[in-house]
């Protein structure tokens, strides 16, 4: 009995796949465009990430090690 009712949450949860593109309810338009802007942005441009909202890694990677320099504002407790 609990293989069945496991099945068939399973066959419910694959289901629920997104099968289309989003789009805004009828009667219903998408948000104002922003302030400065010439065009209101689509769905397609409002899904794409901008470069400050995800920026790209920095693949600079550390070569050399180097030794810690003195520091005169490193001062033992009184």
């Amino acid at each position: 009995m609990r293989a069945v009712a496991l099945l068939a949450v399973a066959m419910a949860l694959a289901g629920c796949g997104q099968r289309r593109d989003l789009r805004p309810r009828e009667n219903a338009s998408l948000p104002p465009a922003p302030y400065g802007a010439t065009a209101t942005p689509t769905s397609a441009d409002l899904l794409n990430p901008t470069t400050q909202q995800r920026p790209s890694r920095s693949d600079e990677l550390l070569t050399e090690s180097k030794e810690r320099g003195d520091d005169p504002f490193a001062l033992p407790p009184r």
